[in-house]
């Protein structure tokens, strides 16, 4: 397989593992593809993906919390079309530019 070819594959698998499950699969996919490849724009791709998936795990957390509050309920509803909107726009990204690796505004990068 080309080397481009592999990184626009790889790179989007990374994005797009959040929509095979939101459990540890999710992060598992990022994680596997992290320590298989040895080129730094996949890898740049899988860390970028594990810390949008710890992000938002942190944020589902604390608007569960503020459901007690009543403004939880809507922050949930506007994670879950987040968590659905952006990595799609990251695949795009990384498939259209296979050699810049993608940044997910507004994230805190723990990777």
């Amino acid at each position: 397989m080309e080397d481009i070819q592999q990184r626009k594959l790889l790179s989007a698998l990374s994005h797009g593992a959040i929509f095979f499950s939101s459990t540890i699969i999710s992060i598992g996919i990022p994680i596997a593809i992290l320590l298989i490849s040895n080129d730094p724009i996949i890898k740049s791709n899988a860390k970028e993906s594990l810390n949008f998936h710890i992000n938002l795990y942190i944020y589902a957390l604390i608007f569960g919390l503020l459901i007690v509050v009543g403004i939880g309920i809507l922050l949930l509803i506007a994670l879950g079309v987040v968590s659905f909107i952006m990595p799609i726009i990251a695949i795009i990204n990384v498939l259209n530019h296979p050699n810049v690796s993608y940044r997910y505004p507004f994230i805190f990068r723990f990777v």
